[in-house]
C-alpha cells in the first residue's frame, strides 16, 4: 500500500515528499516527473509566482542507478523564491525589527481565518503558507511515480477542460478518448480540445483579470484502459469511487467530485443511466457500450475507463479583495492581497491527474502486490488468466 507525505511552506526553502510502498526494480524517468512538474506551472490565467519557479525534482533516497529500491523514496522542491524570504519564513528567530511580513486580514474562501482559529494564531501567514496551492507541487512529483508503475500495465492518464465559469465545451467534445486527449496540444493555453470554447474561455479570464476578479472551471481526468476488480464494497473506506472522490475534492479550490454521469444522472431515470451489459464471445470478455458510471460500479472498477469531473471555485486571492476584519483589532477592513492566480484551472487538470495516478496504483498494489515489479507483474498476468477463464 502507497503512502505519501508532504512537508514546506509556499515561501520556505523547499517541498518534501516521502513516498513509501512503491515496489523495487522500477526504471524511474526523471524526465517525465520533471516534465509534469513543468505542465502543473502552465495554463493562461496563471500568476507572476510561476514566472519565478522552475520546479525540478530532486531524489534524495530510495533510487539507485535510476531504479526504486522498494525502500520509501524522499525527494525535494526547491522554492526560488525563498531568496526574498528567508528572514520572514526563518527557522531561527529573525533579528528584531525584521519585517516578518505577518498577515492579520484574512482572505474570504481560503483556510486563513479557520486555520487561524484553529491554531489560536494571530499572524495568518502560519497557516495561509502551508494551505497554499504550492504544496500540490510535491503531489504531482509523487504521481508521476504512480504513473510510472501504471505504465507497466499499459495504463494512461490525461485530463482537458470542459468549463471555465460559464463557458463550456460544445456536446461533441463530451466522453473523449484518452488517445484524443493525450494528443490534446500542449500549447493550449487552457488545455481544452473545442477551439471556439477555447477563445471564450480565454476572454472570460481576461475579463475576471481586468476586474481584478478570479474565475473557477470543471476538469475531466480519464485513466485509461483499467481491468474490473480494483477496489472493494466489502469497507466503505475501501471503495474506489470514494477513494478517488477523497483524493479529487482535497486539491485546493476543488469543490465538487463528479465520477461518471454524476450530477446528470441524478436528474435521469434508472434506464437512461445504468450500463447494460454484453459478452464478446471472441473476446470472451464481458462489455458495457456506454459508460455512465464513470468505471466504478459499487465501490469497485468495472473495465470501462475511469471518468472523473472536479469542479473548482474561483481562487480566493482576488486583486479587489473582499470585506474581512483585522484578527487583532476586529475592526473591518478589506482582505489582504496576496500573489496570485486569475485562473488555474488548467493546471488543476495536471493535479487531477496525479491525484488519480496515486489512487489507482494504490489499488493496484492493494490487488496484485509485490516487493518488486517483476512481483507485480506476475500476479497481475495471473489475474489476467483469470479473466480469461471466467
Amino acid at each position: 500500500m502507497l503512502r505519501l507525505l508532504t512537508a514546506g511552506e509556499s515561501h520556505g526553502k523547499c517541498l518534501i515528499g516521502i513516498l513509501e510502498g512503491l515496489p523495487g526494480s522500477i526504471a524511474i524517468d526523471i524526465g517525465f516527473i520533471n516534465l509534469q512538474l513543468h505542465r502543473r506551472q502552465l495554463g493562461y490565467g496563471r500568476g507572476g509566482r510561476m514566472q519565478i519557479e522552475q520546479d525540478q525534482i530532486e531524489i534524495l533516497s530510495g533510487v539507485r542507478q535510476g531504479l526504486s529500491l522498494g525502500s520509501p523514496i524522499s525527494f525535494a522542491i526547491q522554492n526560488k523564491d525563498w531568496d526574498h524570504w528567508q528572514i520572514p519564513m526563518s527557522v531561527a528567530p529573525a533579528p528584531e525589527g525584521s519585517n516578518m511580513r505577518s498577515v492579520s486580514r484574512p482572505r474570504p474562501g481560503h483556510a486563513d481565518l479557520a486555520g487561524a482559529l484553529k491554531f489560536q494564531t494571530h499572524d495568518v501567514r502560519n497557516v495561509l503558507e502551508r494551505a497554499s496551492a504550492r504544496e500540490t507541487a510535491v503531489r504531482v512529483a509523487a504521481g508521476a511515480f504512480c504513473r510510472i508503475l501504471l505504465s507497466h500495465f499499459g495504463v494512461r492518464i490525461g485530463s482537458h477542460v470542459v468549463a471555465i465559469g460559464k463557458e463550456n465545451i460544445a456536446g461533441e467534445f463530451e466522453s473523449l478518448s484518452i488517445e484524443r486527449i493525450l494528443a490534446l496540444d500542449p500549447d493550449s493555453p487552457v488545455r481544452c480540445i473545442d477551439p471556439n470554447a477555447e477563445k471564450r474561455m480565454i476572454a472570460l479570464i481576461d475579463e475576471a483579470h481586468d476586474a481584478g476578479d478570479t474565475v473557477g472551471g470543471v476538469v475531466e481526468v480519464v485513466a485509461s484502459p483499467v481491468l474490473p476488480g480494483l477496489g472493494s464494497h466489502i469497507q466503505w473506506d475501501r471503495r474506489l469511487d470514494g477513494q478517488i472522490a477523497q483524493a479529487m475534492i482535497s486539491i485546493p479550490s476543488a469543490k465538487a467530485v463528479e465520477i461518471g454521469y454524476g450530477a446528470e444522472g441524478a436528474k435521469s431515470l434508472g434506464s437512461a443511466v445504468h450500463d447494460q451489459i454484453f459478452y464478446d464471445s471472441l473476446t470472451k470478455r464481458f462489455y458495457r457500450k456506454t459508460n455512465r458510471a464513470g468505471g466504478v460500479e459499487g465501490g469497485i472498477s468495472n473495465g470501462s475507463d475511469i471518468r472523473v469531473r472536479i469542479h473548482f471555485k474561483p481562487i480566493p486571492t482576488l486583486r479587489k479583495p473582499l470585506n474581512s476584519v483585522n484578527v487583532h483589532s476586529k475592526e473591518a477592513f478589506e482582505a489582504i492581497v496576496e500573489r496570485g492566480d486569475t485562473c488555474a484551472v488548467p493546471a488543476a487538470g495536471v493535479i487531477a491527474e496525479a491525484m488519480l495516478g496515486f489512487v489507482l496504483a494504490n489499488a493496484f498494489l492493494e490487488k496484485f502486490g509485490g516487493d518488486s515489479i517483476k512481483e507485480v507483474e506476475g500476479n497481475y498476468q495471473n489475474y489476467i488468466r483469470l479473466l480469461d477463464e471466467y
